[in-house]
């Protein structure tokens, strides 16, 4: 990185805007994935739209991939500068610049945290949704860029659901604004959706506007245990298959349990072999009958407890019990890996038991949780990346796991993006044709391949024989 090159980076965003020294972009190098880290050659921290802009204009000029960032919590290796090149921090932009009570719409720059931008608009008396794991240090541009969830996903949807404008820097130096507050707009391309989920391939995100909804009137939360883990998984099915959409429908395992357990300390029992927490809400009338039938429902399936939050204080405290799973796992070993293998509800009994084989048969820890209710689980493994021998059956594990999820029709990402951490499985899932035709937008977008490179598909072929090539136009 030379010297002329630090210095009009430095003039055109402010010195203070500008990190070279290697200390300054050690941090900068990983996001949340293990066993992943590159280091970037300089990191910018623009305030606005054009100094983003300004940024990029040098990156292009001298041949520097650009890697957007937020706050860093990325499951796949979305943000970990692969090539180098220079590290767009968007975190400082980070203004909540409209809500619109009259159209239902919040406007907020990239780096917005999360629950941020949550609280703002339940100020207002209005709801948005979307709620990721990470959601009080997870930022708006990142949860749009890889179309994060959480765990209200199963009744009110992902982030994609919510995603109205977006205002964004594309690789020609072109400022997009594409969608509106308009509730119905067909016009033309859909760019907007294309943008949702593109992990900063395509371009660099700085302001989203966001469909805001009015925030249910009633709630009801049960916790409800189980000894055998496939009866949580049968209760999930029947509950779905009655018409009943909660608002929430989580799981832990006996392992999750016991680590929880022994972070939070709230007396989860350490015997049980899962728990669902589950909450209704909407009208309280409507809550009132969802409310009986879920609780008839866990009965029905001999739940070996069933237990009502007595109060929102309660239920409050189950559901930041259940946001500390990944934070819990995290502090029984070195290394955590986890997955976010998406089945059809109708799986998760199967799901559940092929964990279970597959984890004696490596010979790993492993505690899942996940959103039940929407299939997408988190299988986590429990490791030492300093041994080889029990990464190689981690990284075996998962390779198994995928392969049946696949074949029950799931997908390997429900939540979490590819990054680089799960080119392969997409290649798998998608076929060679998928990623060609993926391949031909990035061309279109990013002519020079310097957006956030190596991320989703690799510059060569990833799809082997084994892996099928069949055309994904024809096949899909």
């Amino acid at each position: 990185m030379s010297r002329a090159l630090v210095a009009n980076l430095q003039q055109l965003l402010g010195r203070e805007n500008v990190c070279h020294e290697q200390e300054d972009l050690l941090v900068l190098g990983y996001d949340s994935t293990p066993g992943i880290h590159h280091l970037p050659d300089v990191a910018v921290y623009p305030t606005s739209t054009e100094k983003v802009w300004a940024a990029m204009e040098i990156a292009q000029q001298e041949g520097l991939a650009i890697v957007p960032r937020g706050s860093g919590t990325g499951l796949s290796g979305g943000s970990v500068p692969a090539k180098g090149g220079m590290v767009l921090c968007l975190n400082r932009m980070n203004r909540i610049l409209e809500i619109d009570e009259e159209n239902l719409t919040a406007t907020a720059q990239a780096g917005v945290i999360t629950l941020d931008l949550f609280n703002a608009t339940a100020a207002k008396g209005l709801f948005y949704p979307p709620d990721p794991g990470s959601q009080k240090i997870s930022t708006l541009g990142g949860n749009v860029m890889e179309d994060a969830g959480g765990l209200r996903g199963l009744k009110y949807g992902v982030t994609r659901d919510y995603v109205m404008a977006l205002k964004c820097v594309l690789p020609d130096g072109s400022i997009l604004t594409t969608g509106g507050k308009s509730v119905k707009d067909v016009a033309g391309y859909s760019f907007k959706d294309l943008l949702v989920g593109s992990e900063g391939t395509l371009g660099i995100i700085t302001e989203v506007t966001v469909k805001l909804i009015p925030p249910p009137k009633a709630k009801r939360t049960f916790l409800a245990y189980f000894d055998d883990i496939r009866i949580a998984g049968a209760a999930v099915s029947k509950i779905i298959a009655a018409k009943i959409i909660p608002s929430t429908m989580e799981i832990m395992d006996k392992a999750t349990i016991n680590c929880v357990e022994d972070y939070v300390k709230i007396g989860l029992p350490r015997q049980m072999a899962a728990l669902l927490l589950i909450e209704v809400d909407g009208h309280p009338a409507m809550v009132a009958e969802e409310a009986d039938s879920v609780e008839a429902i866990l009965k029905a399936v001999k739940a070996t407890e069933i237990h009502v939050a007595k109060d929102a204080e309660e239920a409050g405290r189950l559901a930041a019990a259940r946001r500390t799973a990944l934070s819990a796992l995290a502090r029984v070993s070195p290394t955590t890996l986890l997955e976010d293998a998406t089945v059809p509800r109708s799986m998760l009994a199967e799901t559940f038991a092929e964990i279970a084989r597959l984890t004696a048969r490596y010979r790993l820890k492993v505690g899942t949780f996940g959103h039940a209710g929407d299939g997408n689980l988190h299988p986590t493994v429990l490791c030492d990346e300093r041994n080889s021998d029990e990464m190689q059956r981690a990284h075996a594990f998962y390779d198994d796991l995928y392969a049946q999820v696949l074949a029950w029709g799931g997908t390997v990402s429900g939540e979490h993006g590819i990054g680089l951490a799960k080119k392969e499985y997409l290649a798998r899932q998608i076929g060679t044709g998928g990623v060609k035709v993926m391949k031909r937008i990035k061309d279109a977008f990013d002519p020079k391949g310097l957006l956030n490179p190596g991320k989703i598909f690799d510059e060569h072929d990833p799809c082997s024989k084994t892996h099928g090539e069949e055309d994904f136009l024809v096949s899909h």
